[in-house]
């Protein structure tokens, strides 16, 4: 039954948003739950892994670099492609731009965990390319946009702490020192993973909802082949070169999943609060399209 439950929670986070876009007040008030909700996440995430897991990982040092190249190769790139492609605005287009020029997000540490990828290795992928973004963000915006910026550092490492380490490495402790009493309730987990990604979809839909009625089915288009993309690219490359499905579905999820809420700062620092939009787009595009993956990889070993 839980198993069935977890493997439909694309539908329940379709159900949810439409919901949330109808009826954004049910949703609004939650805003200030998302941190809370990712961090919970995030610990039930570190429930399931020991300290071995990252060991292990750090093992393989060159399926982090090879992402991040990737990362801040393919995403880019494809941003600025797309751009000229569908003939978006200077802003929308600016907009794109930073999405690709960001690292890789959170959400794709909680769905690489809901599609039975390699979790440790995601965290490491995600830590790696938030820290590369402090340098690469800025190098890539001004050799793509001419256009200098400052990601804000102080408030990535803020978040890293918050969101990634401080509970993952809460759980990881508390599974490595007491693994037979927990493994009771690893069946439920990611349950509670699910619930709390779809809760969190819904109440970013309704934050974006007057956006959302204004964009432009171009745009829209525009988002979710970047993501789609990214996400190929991500699982082609490590796969041509011979890696394991579960590093390939990592990688793939990795370099799809930006750090959405990077680009909509700055954006709306830098350039407009119409440059956001596409970064708003895609941090509701990539959590449902991540959510569909997540639901084939756990069904089909691919």
């Amino acid at each position: 039954m839980i198993h069935r439950l977890v493997n439909l929670f694309p539908l329940w986070a379709a159900i949810l948003s439409c919901t949330a876009y109808f009826y954004p007040g049910l949703f609004i008030c939650g805003k200030q739950m998302i941190v809370p909700l990712l961090s919970l996440i995030m610990f039930t995430m570190g429930l399931t892994l020991t300290w071995k897991h990252f060991r292990d990982t750090l093992k393989y040092p060159g399926i982090i670099l090879l992402t991040m190249a990737i990362q801040f190769t393919v995403m880019p790139l494809l941003a600025w492609l797309l751009s000229e492609s569908f003939n978006l605005t200077s802003e929308q287009s600016a907009g794109m731009m930073l999405v690709g020029c960001s690292a890789g997000g959170t959400a794709s540490n909680v769905i690489c965990y809901l599609a039975r990828g390699n979790t440790a290795l995601s965290i490491l992928m995600t830590l790696s390319s938030t820290v590369a973004a402090v340098f690469m963000t800025p190098l890539l915006t001004l050799i793509l946009m001419d256009q200098t910026i400052s990601p804000p550092f102080t408030d990535m490492m803020k978040s890293l702490m918050e969101l990634i380490m401080i509970p993952v490495i809460l759980g990881t402790t508390l599974n490595t020192l007491f693994q037979k009493r927990i493994n009771v309730i690893h069946h439920y987990l990611p349950l509670m993973a699910s619930l709390a990604i779809v809760v969190i979809i819904a109440v970013i839909v309704s934050l974006n909802q007057p956006q959302i009625k204004n964009m432009g089915l171009t745009l829209l288009a525009a988002v979710a082949l970047h993501n789609i993309g990214g996400m190929l690219a991500g699982y082609a490359i490590p796969w041509l070169l011979r890696y394991d499905t579960q590093t390939c579905r990592t990688a793939s999820i990795e370099v799809g999943m930006q750090n959405s809420g990077l680009s909509v700062a700055l954006a709306i620092t830098y350039f407009s609060s119409a440059a956001a939009l596409p970064g708003a787009l895609f941090s509701i595009w990539h959590n449902l399209s991540g959510s569909l993956a997540a639901m084939m990889w756990r069904k089909y070993d691919i």
